[in-house]
């Protein structure tokens, strides 16, 4: 990962940039795949100016990503995060979890699925925010469990050597991104950067990503990067519908689940209209204590996995063996 020296950088000119994706809604054109990374990188290095800064996010914001500037953006972060290396002696490649919503109303249940695969002997990095005002963090919730949190990837190596669950703030896994992500508190709203953080992929062997959406347009956008522009070499992903913007599947009805591999879309869950059996016994309130009791409770067999969370699991321990061998083959 390139470290940031803003004292010696020049400005980049992002004016051209920004006539064109700053007509609004209908006016706006998207850049290229070539231009979106050009950008993209000269903002990671903060060498766009405040102003421009602002207009660009904003015009995006407006306008949209389309398939190709997600492409171009893409390429421009993966120089900016953290380089992981996966366990060699496993029978399967990592999972990689992103965690940026956390829980509002339904108790935050991605520590669970997180521990549950590395259970299973699959290794798993988590990486997210520490905090999120009015919000239960997944991080929030691995602290009460008492897990640590890695702090460099040689940590988070660790971690996943000793078959635990590797968290890693975004701010340790790619600094510059953290800094365009905080201009939320700025402007008000999102930007593209809190969609990138869930596709990011750092480990430099193929994984699973498992990948979640809020907005239909997302799904589409990105049903459309996994399938036509995504590495295959960077391995495969699941994508969802968020439980309240989480990648962990509802304690209510299934949320459909599409695995991507090598461009082949492959439904594995189909979306549920109503409850299946009895409703699953969940935690009563989602601070974060009580979460981390209850899933302390799953752990040891108390209390069940909820069912839409263990046929996660299964699907997810299935296609991370298969890609293993794959590659293992290659």
């Amino acid at each position: 990962m390139k470290k940031i020296d803003t004292s010696s950088t020049s400005l980049f000119p992002a004016a051209r940039f920004i006539k064109e994706i700053g007509r609004g809604k209908e006016g706006a054109r998207s850049m290229s795949q070539e231009d979106a990374q050009l950008l993209y990188g000269a903002m990671l290095e903060a060498r766009v100016s405040d102003l421009e800064m602002g207009g660009i996010l904003l015009a995006m914001r407006i306008k949209g990503e389309s398939v190709q500037e997600i492409a171009g953006f893409m390429a421009a972060a993966q120089t900016q995060i953290l380089a992981l290396h996966a366990p060699t002696d496993r029978l399967h490649v990592p999972v990689v979890i992103p965690s940026y919503n956390g829980a509002r109303k339904k108790a935050n249940l991605t520590p669970l699925l997180a521990l549950l695969l590395a259970r299973r002997g699959v290794p798993v990095l988590v990486h997210g925010v520490l905090k999120d005002a009015g919000r239960v963090t997944t991080a929030e919730i691995f602290e009460a469990l008492g897990k640590p949190f890695a702090h460099s990837a040689a940590e988070a190596e660790a971690l996943m050597a000793q078959h635990e669950p590797a968290f890693m703030s975004i701010d340790t896994l790619s600094p510059a991104m953290t800094r365009i992500l905080a201009m939320r508190k700025i402007l008000g709203v999102r930007n593209s950067t809190h969609t990138l953080v869930k596709i990011l992929q750092p480990f430099t062997s193929p994984a699973l990503r498992l990948t979640s959406y809020t907005h239909p347009e997302y799904q589409i956008m990105l049903h459309q990067y996994f399938s036509d522009i995504a590495p295959h070499e960077r391995g495969d992903a699941f994508l969802m519908r968020g439980t309240e913007g989480e990648t962990v599947a509802s304690t209510g009805r299934a949320q459909q689940i599409d695995w991507f591999h090598e461009g082949q879309c492959t439904t594995l869950v189909q979306t549920h209209q109503s409850l299946s059996g009895d409703l699953p016994d969940i935690p009563e309130t989602c601070d974060a204590a009580t979460t981390a009791r209850w899933i302390e409770s799953v752990l040891a067999g108390d209390v069940a996995v909820p069912a839409n969370i263990a046929d996660q699991v299964e699907h997810c321990v299935m296609v991370t063996k298969l890609l293993k061998e794959r590659f293992a083959g290659a």
